[in-house]
């Protein structure tokens, strides 16, 4: 069996003592956790390279990792709430109470408007990513290295790299905060390089001679002037000429020690069970244990459920409810070398990601392509699952394998399983967003404001769990009813947008041979990749409408395409778009827009703020939003939803 022993490091209030309404006062304790895990267990054997970690002299392999507590002093609620820390960094907070992010929650300005904490929830940071570098308060898993018989394990893998600027030197895990797969001694001598302008495109190699395994490294003043030198280094990649936006360049190379990153998953499963049951845990009883990812931890929680570690070594489920925000249809696929910061695999970058393999779905499918039938739930100790996407998983994430077969045709989900789209969003949206930019893309973010839907989402789950209250139906879009469409399909409904350089399509999805390094992908042996219909609009028809989507003042969709220079036209990364609509009749004639302008939709803000009043109540009554937002979002609508739009009407 495993074994957490929680080595606790500081006690110290919460934003100087202050009571929570309906709570009290909350404390921060930091920790250390460190885990004691028996390799030949039957539940560790799906964990990548555990044979080969370093055991102890009683055959155990052992690791520690950060861990931070914000409990109620006197209790609480007795509800655990995990933070799957995205990259090592603490978000629970920050989304669901919109306040500003940070890694070390202090002060009550931290608390944003109060939501967990009112709630009485003992939310527990603890580290489970073991690739991450130190720095800006991450919290860090020191994992073991891999060895054969005392020597360093080696092997064949790739890394990508894609810059928005041009760069001399980069890690070879092109992530600053994540530790590289160093390049093995023989491996220096045998890597190759090359760069295509799309994914699709053919490779062209890059002459050995302009690049080396090395890092730049000065700019301190001589007697003549500034000074530089290239550093012979492992973990990093030197291009003479330099990296240039435009270009995917790929390394293919020999690398060696790598880390046991599985034992992430291990970690969180007896962290969370120790806090539950071990009456030496540092918190008060727990009668349920809730958790959340995004993004990247979105797909953790999923790989957790399909590799069983949400039962623990005495049988006991972990957690009782799961959160997987943004993770679209894929998982961690770990395996040896992967890169875990790298996200799951896009449109233009990181294509062939190892995270984006069978099965998709909760629900049991088939494989049309391979014919192997599994799921994500597919035991007695499975959660209960709340599986939150936008629209852009729609589009770079082939979000609609979550609830469909392979081949396209609608599947639903499991009973102790409910999807939500939250219509016409994109992935990250922050809760105090400002005006959208362009960044690297043609078009302005997405401005939609979602974080309300995380507080509604957390109390209908703990209901579900606690009560036996289910939870608002599914709101997806589906084949039957016309709302999940093709890419074709799609292009027919979207009204011609002014100024909008479309997509060619989502990301699709293909079978692929990752018996060869790098992977190569079978285009005629495809999955289906569907996406959500549009009304007039653009904005989408079916899912979960926020109250800015449902009263719109612009076309928000969930992709976004890169500019000129930065790999035009294609999918931008997690980004989605905003259009807004002509201001007036004028100068939708004028520009020609075939949307209402606002001034046609709405005699004057008074009018606008009414309506979006409606709709969050319309959401409430639903159980979408809580009544506390259904004031937020008509005091955010103020002045047409400033600064998020910005309209002048006379």
């Amino acid at each position: 069996m495993s074994g957490v022993q929680l080595e606790v490091h500081t006690r110290e209030p919460f934003a100087e003592g202050h009571h929570f309404v309906g709570t009290g006062a909350y404390e921060v304790v930091t920790a250390t956790a460190h885990y004691s895990v028996n390799p030949e267990a039957a539940a560790h054997h799906a964990i990548p390279d555990l044979a080969l970690a370093p055991r102890d002299g009683t055959g155990r392999v052992r690791f520690s990792g950060d861990v931070e507590i914000l409990r109620p002093v006197d209790g609480g609620r007795r509800r655990l709430f995990f933070d799957w820390g995205n990259r090592g960094n603490k978000r629970a907070v920050q989304y669901f109470c919109d306040a500003p992010h940070t890694n070390r929650p202090r002060t009550l300005a931290h608390a944003g408007n109060g939501y967990l904490l009112r709630r009485g929830y003992t939310v527990v940071f603890g580290a489970w990513q073991g690739d991450l570098l130190p720095g800006d308060g991450r919290l860090l898993l020191d994992l073991p290295v891999a060895r054969r018989d005392g020597e360093p394990v080696r092997g064949l893998t790739t890394a990508e790299f894609i810059v928005e600027e041009p760069t001399g030197s980069l890690p070879l895990s092109r992530w600053s905060s994540t530790r590289s797969n160093p390049v093995s001694e023989r491996g220096v001598h045998g890597a190759r390089l090359t760069r295509r302008r799309y994914a699709h495109s053919t490779p062209e190699e890059l002459p050995r001679g302009t690049w080396r395994f090395a890092r730049s490294q000065g700019g301190a003043g001589d007697l003549k002037g500034r000074s530089t030198a290239l550093v012979p280094s492992r973990h990093d990649l030197h291009l003479d000429h330099g990296f240039q936006p435009g270009w995917i360049y790929e390394l293919v190379y020999e690398a060696q020690d790598p880390l046991v990153l599985g034992l992430g998953l291990v970690a969180v499963r007896d962290l969370v069970s120790h806090l539950r049951h071990d009456p030496a845990r540092p918190v008060g009883p727990v009668d349920h244990a809730y958790g959340w990812g995004r993004s990247q931890t979105g797909r953790a929680i999923r790989d957790f459920i399909h590799l069983g570690f949400n039962e623990d070594l005495e049988g006991r489920r972990v957690f009782d409810g799961l959160l997987p925000h943004v993770s679209g249809a894929g998982r961690l696929g770990i395996e040896r070398f992967t890169n875990l910061t790298v996200p799951g695999g896009q449109q233009y970058e990181d294509h062939l990601s190892p995270a984006d393999t069978f099965p998709f779905a909760y629900a049991e499918t088939v494989d049309h392509v391979t014919g192997e039938r599994d799921a994500i739930m597919k035991r007695p100790s499975d959660p209960k699952v709340l599986h939150t996407q936008t629209s852009t998983e729609y589009w770079q994430r082939r979000g609609s394998l979550v609830h469909t077969t392979t081949d396209g045709r609608d599947l639903g989900f499991p009973p102790n399983v409910r999807g939500y789209l939250w219509s016409s969003s994109q992935h990250v949206a922050d809760p105090a967003a400002g005006a959208p930019s362009k960044g690297i893309c043609n078009h302005p973010e997405n401005a939609v404001a979602t974080s309300a839907f995380f507080r509604a989402v957390l109390d209908a789950l703990d209901a579900w769990v606690s009560e036996g209250v289910e939870p608002p139906p599914s709101a997806v879009p589906t084949v039957a009813d016309g709302t999940l469409v093709t890419a074709d399909e799609w292009s027919r409904q979207f009204p011609a947008v002014p100024s909008a350089l479309r997509p060619s399509g989502p990301n699709e999805l293909y079978a692929v041979d990752r018996s060869t390094v790098p992977p190569v992908a079978d285009r005629s042996r495809r999955y289906a990749v569907l996406v959500p219909a549009v009304d007039p609009d653009g904005n989408e028809a079916a899912g979960v409408r926020a109250p800015m989507v449902a009263v719109p003042l612009a076309t928000y969709t969930g992709w976004n395409t890169r500019a000129p220079g930065q790999g035009h036209g294609a999918l931008h990364e997690f980004s989605g778009s905003t259009f807004s609509f002509a201001a007036t009749e004028d100068e939708r004639l004028i520009t020609g827009d075939p949307r209402p302008s606002v001034q046609k939709r709405h005699r004057d803000a008074a009018e606008y703020t009414a309506a979006i009043r409606a709709a969050a109540e319309d959401l409430a009554a639903r159980r979408f939003l809580l009544a506390e937002d259904v004031e937020r979002a008509v005091a955010t609508a103020a002045n047409w939803s400033a600064p998020r739009h910005r309209f002048e009407l006379p």
